[in-house]
Order: C-alpha cells, then sequence, then structure tokens
C-alpha cells in the first residue's frame, strides 16, 4: 500500500534542514571569534593587558601589552558576541532535536497493537 505525501512532513523537512545550516553556519562564526576573556593586570601603577583562555584545562594568558581604548572595546564586543552566538547554537540545537523527533516515522513491518473486544 502506498502513502500519500505529507504537506506538514515536507515542511517539517525543510525546516530540520533550515535549522541544520542555521547551526552550521553560527557554529563557523563562533569558531572565527578570539577566544578568551580580556584581563587588565596593573604592575607598578601601570595597566597591562593579557587575553586569557584555557588550553587543556589550564588558564593561559597571552600577553597583549598597552590597548587603546578601541581596542579593550572591541574585546569586549567580542566576547559579548561569542555568549549571544552560544545562546543561539544552544536554541538551534534543542530545534533540530526537535525536529528530528517529530519526524521520525515508523519502520515498516512494525507491529501494531490490535485491540480485540
Amino acid at each position: 500500500m502506498r502513502e500519500r505525501a505529507n504537506p506538514v512532513r515536507g515542511v517539517l523537512r525543510d525546516e530540520l534542514a533550515n535549522a541544520q545550516r542555521k547551526l552550521a553556519g553560527f557554529e563557523r562564526t563562533l569558531r572565527a571569534q578570539p577566544r578568551g576573556s580580556l584581563v587588565e593586570k596593573r604592575i607598578r601603577g601601570r595597566s597591562f593587558f593579557y587575553l586569557a583562555s584555557r588550553e587543556g584545562g589550564k588558564v593561559r594568558f597571552a600577553y597583549k601589552g598597552k590597548l587603546k581604548p578601541e581596542e579593550i572595546a572591541g574585546f569586549q564586543e567580542a566576547k559579548k558576541m561569542r555568549a549571544r552566538y552560544r545562546g543561539i547554537i544552544a536554541d538551534l540545537r534543542h530545534q533540530v532535536a526537535y525536529l528530528k523527533r517529530a519526524l521520525h516515522e515508523r519502520k515498516v513491518g512494525a507491529a501494531r497493537c490490535v485491540r480485540t473486544a
């Protein structure tokens, strides 16, 4: 017996493909962002900046020197964008999982429950 095409299932498949495409794009964008946080250390009354990031469970500090206010603002903006992208990625992962569950089809030949009264 041939099943008729279900338009809702087609829309769900399109949405799943779209969500997966968006997810891949945001993950690429997140990887392109600079990692870590800008840390200011005061040594003998002067400010020096370091980029703190994790590598293999350890916190590493990369010396950035004396930075201009525009450069500091750039690092702070990048940190905000990374947080935003992580939130969007989490939402998209939930959406992809939901759509995959919604599209789950019964396997051919699966036993059906038949009630006899």
